[in-house]
């Protein structure tokens, strides 16, 4: 390896940023890098030099160490810089290529892989409530069955609780399969991604760290939840794979349809029998809402289908500022199991109705007869 000044390699100042140095190294391993420059022996020793420069200025410590003692502080430990992955162990252009890009699309290549590939699987749980407890909100234990922590080891996979770098990938995680200018990244198959062996697994779990159990959480429901809306639960899924980071728990919201109300958002609507004579007479019924019942004047004569707003009797849900309204929708009753004086007394009613051929104790019916008139007219019957 050349003794010249790793910044003078690089072509910077020696107070040059992490960023100068980035963007230096890019440069001049896009340029040198061997399989742009399959036949040029120059151009791979450069490649060699600038990489070597780079690997030990980007590290802050490494860079400390050189600046005071120089080349002969750090040649040990810039051995074996560049080893992994690449045509005769230059490294990837597709990784220079990556950092670029990443920069670009505002990210870069992404550090701490192991920790995301040995994370737990997310979990979903649907939760069925009334409505008044979606409404009024609760605390409902549920049994979720899944992955857990193995108590033997700790969830570590080992039984001493130790485990070490990956012979395979360096800790890595992840292996490169070269084939021209081009590579294939797969996950490590010693390790299966996770970067780390274990020399002793645990006798319970094989290793894994992971245990199928059924756990019992608690969940808190907030009030005015409804149909579709999702509580997470951070850290209560699947545990990861030794050691790793548990997923979590989403826990769905299912409300069982209701026998009085049917809510849209936080609006609920309701239908409300009426006697005839009620309807006919005016008077007073009591309404049922969630808060207990009211009373509800109903006008002289209302026809079914009528609807009443009840301002504030719907639902305060999660997103609203005040709870919504209850639409409370008439429906006028047909007397049954009449007795005989009570037809009578219909038939007289009905007869002095009919008597002058008067319809205008009946709107609707004057209405449809004459809608029925102009159709007969139009179609010549």
């Amino acid at each position: 390896m050349s003794q010249r000044d790793y910044y003078e390699v690089l072509g910077v100042k020696r107070d040059a940023s992490g960023e100068d140095l980035k963007k230096a190294y890019r440069r001049l391993a896009m340029k040198f890098h061997p399989d742009r420059n399959p036949d040029d022996a120059k151009s791979q020793e450069r490649f060699k030099e600038v990489k070597h420069a780079y690997e030990v200025l980007k590290d802050d410590q490494k860079r400390a160490v050189y600046d005071r003692y120089g080349h002969d502080a750090v040649n040990g430990q810039g051995a074996g810089f560049g080893q992994a992955g690449g045509a005769a162990g230059f490294g990837d252009i597709n990784d220079i290529f990556g950092d670029i890009f990443g920069d670009i699309f505002g990210g870069g290549r992404r550090r701490g892989g192991q920790a995301r590939s040995n994370r737990g699987h997310d979990l979903r749980y649907t939760l069925e409530l009334d409505l008044e407890e979606a409404v009024h909100g609760i605390t409902r234990d549920i049994r979720v069955p899944g992955i857990g922590k193995c108590s033997n080891c700790s969830g570590s996979g080992s039984t001493s609780g130790k485990q070490q770098v990956c012979s395979t990938c360096g800790g890595a995680g992840q292996v490169r399969m070269q084939q021209g200018i081009f590579s294939v990244q797969q996950a490590c198959p010693t390790c299966g991604g996770s970067g780390r062996e274990i020399s002793d697994p645990c006798t319970v779990c094989d290793g894994s760290g992971q245990v199928r159990e059924t756990r019992t959480l608690q969940v808190k429901v907030p009030p005015g939840v409804d149909e579709g809306d999702r509580i997470r639960l951070s850290g209560e899924g699947g545990a990861g794979a030794q050691g790793g980071l548990s997923g979590d728990l989403y826990v769905d919201i299912r409300v069982k349809p209701h026998t009085l109300f049917q809510r849209q958002g936080d609006q609920l609507s309701a239908e409300i029998p009426v006697s005839i004579t009620t309807a006919i007479l005016g008077g007073q019924i009591k309404v049922p809402t969630l808060d207990g019942s009211v009373v509800l004047k109903v006008p002289v004569e209302t026809q079914t289908g009528k609807t009443f707003r009840l301002k504030g009797k719907g639902v305060k849900s999660v997103r609203s500022a005040r709870p919504g309204d209850l639409l409370v929708r008439v429906v006028v009753e047909t007397p049954v199991n009449l007795n005989r004086e009570q037809k009578e007394l219909l038939r007289k009613l009905q007869h002095t109705m009919d008597e002058n051929n008067d319809t205008a104790h009946s709107p609707k019916t004057k209405g449809w007869g004459e809608s029925v008139k102009e159709f007969f007219d139009r179609m010549g019957f």
